[in-house]
């Protein structure tokens, strides 16, 4: 973590609140890349890309993510809406790599 960075509770000034905010978007395109990278480990593993699309599990995932979001407080139909862009992207990633690796 950076050099000042303090939680959210023990920010005092603006610049320590954008130090949070510039760090946790770090921390948050380090668990992106995290899950980008189980997409790459799901097109490698499925054997039929009319798989890789299940309406069921994005529904389950996004559903997950609302419900987390309500237990913390914070927008959970914005949430919702958020992890729907993930999912669809996660989806389109998914095909593009299952079709590189099979190309």
């Amino acid at each position: 973590m950076s050099d000042g960075f303090k939680l959210p509770e023990d920010c005092e000034t603006m610049r320590e609140v954008r130090l949070g905010v510039d760090t946790t978007d770090r921390e948050l395109m380090e668990l992106l890349d995290r899950r980008f990278g189980y997409m790459r480990a799901a097109a490698r593993i499925k054997t039929d890309r009319n798989v890789v699309r299940d309406e069921a599990r994005k529904t389950e995932v996004i559903e997950n993510a609302r419900a987390d979001a309500a237990k913390r407080g914070i927008p959970a139909e914005r949430i919702a809406e958020i992890w729907d862009l993930l999912v669809e992207t996660s989806i389109t990633y998914e095909l593009e790599e299952w079709d590189a690796i099979r190309a």
